[in-house]
């Protein structure tokens, strides 16, 4: 995410950096590229226009230019400032004292709503609760049904009422089911539309009227950059929305929708999705996204990942090895599979801090793939899975036949495993780091 935005802002800082001492002058020029970087990013023009004054207000001060290190005062200031933009704090949801605690999700066809409705609920059943999903969108066919199926993937169950039921009245039912029976969290999936209308919006104001939601939070496609800050902001006036799920974050969005909703709104981002799968989700920190669009990687959100899908054993001996850069292709096999536990490879590599994407770029995880490494890794003999170094032609074209796949496959294959160990190495040496936040800046 935000690929684009990062490589430009690091060529703008660049910029800063090379020149030692800074002008006034020096700022404003590196300003205006950082502008356009941003309205490339599809940025709305006011949020970029009020974020350039706000920097270059504060850069252009005394602290700034007569720093020995001004490059690296402007990014501490950018970076700021962006935490500002997003937010500051990490939003919360409001949980009712008095169960259960009643979720709106609303948004346009489209969006991801269905899905992140499971997604919010089994976040929170990991955390103790206990959800329940209310199927309330009785027009798009098969939505009931898709609701069911994603809610016995993350084993929650669903209230529901079939399609002939007015949404309204299977919304205050499915309220009435979960105090029932000891539900403290209840998701109202509710239509959407492929556009706004008048009959959308007044059966989403009943709902609300009817449940009384602590959340109303509006499901929004990432991807549609400025167009998702404008839908934003028309279900924000017409239901005081009280925070945003951007969706669709791993794919190719240009970050705009991010680093304006809040400002256009007034109303949070809560919740991001990363991907297709039920834990595909992350809780949204200004800090963190803030860190991750200048490049400095977000350790912390990594760290998390790794917790959750880490057991303690398994940690202590991935640090050993990764200290004593001792890393078989057996350990290889086994990381991967920890790795897919944790999600897309890229956005992982992308939260080290200084990473190199360009060494994994090609570094896919998919279930074939996994299934080949499998078969080519357990077709080698202990001695070849501890020194791949000696794994030459000959044994190549064992290996390929031995796996019913290719030389070519064994050899992509070994070219991952060194990628794999360039990443543990960086890992490593994270703690010798020096640099902005402790952590080492990648211009």
């Amino acid at each position: 995410m935000f690929g684009g935005l990062t490589e430009k802002l690091a060529n703008a800082f660049k910029k800063f950096k090379n020149k030692g001492k800074l002008t006034e002058a020096d700022v404003k020029e590196g300003m205006r590229e950082v502008k356009l970087a941003l309205l490339e990013a599809d940025v709305n023009f006011k949020v970029v226009k009020e974020f350039v004054k706000a920097v270059t207000e504060r850069a252009v001060g005394s602290q700034v230019l007569e720093s020995l290190l001004p490059a690296q005062q402007i990014v501490k200031i950018v970076n700021e400032e962006l935490i500002k933009l997003m937010g500051g704090e990490t939003p919360k949801i409001n949980i009712n004292p008095k169960p259960p605690t009643v979720i709106m999700m609303v948004g346009l066809q489209g969006a991801g709503k269905t899905t992140h409705s499971a997604k919010i609920a089994s976040y929170y059943k990991h955390k103790g609760k206990s959800p329940l999903l209310v199927a309330c969108d009785v027009y798009r066919p098969a939505a009931v049904d898709q609701l069911k199926i994603v809610g016995e993937a993350a084993n929650i169950p669903v209230f529901s009422m079939g399609t002939k039921i007015s949404p309204v009245e299977i919304a205050k039912a499915g309220v009435e089911y979960a105090k029932k029976n000891g539900h403290d969290m209840v998701f109202i999936d509710t239509a959407g539309r492929l556009h706004i209308d008048e009959e959308l919006m007044a059966e989403l104001v009943k709902i609300k009227e009817a449940t009384g939601p602590s959340e109303i939070l509006l499901v929004v496609d990432a991807m549609l950059g400025q167009d998702a800050v404008n839908v934003a902001k028309t279900f924000n006036d017409l239901l005081d929305i009280t925070g945003v799920v951007l969706t669709k974050m791993d794919g190719d969005t240009r970050g705009g929708a991010a680093l304006s909703v809040k400002y256009i709104t007034g109303k949070p981002i809560k919740f991001i999705g990363t991907g297709e799968k039920l834990d595909a989700l992350e809780p949204f920190h200004p800090d963190r996204m803030a860190s991750r669009i200048l490049g400095m990687g977000d350790i912390l959100s990594l760290i998390e990942k790794a917790e959750a899908a880490y057991d303690e054993k398994n940690a202590k001996e991935l640090e050993k090895k990764m200290r004593e850069q001792t890393f078989s292709l057996d350990d290889f096999l086994e990381q991967m599979r920890q790795l897919k536990k944790m999600g897309n490879l890229e956005q992982l590599i992308a939260m080290v801090p200084g990473a190199n994407m360009g060494a994994l770029k090609n570094a896919q995880l998919d279930e074939s793939q996994m299934a080949k490494t499998e078969a080519i890794i357990l077709s080698m003999t202990r001695q070849e899975r501890l020194r791949p170094d000696i794994i030459n032609g000959s044994r190549r074209k064992r290996i390929a036949n031995g796996s019913g796949t290719s030389v070519e496959d064994v050899n992509k294959l070994l070219k991952q495993f060194e990628q794999m160990k360039k990443m543990m190495k960086q890992f490593s040496n994270m703690g010798k780091r020096r640099g902005f936040g402790g952590m080492k800046l990648p211009f």
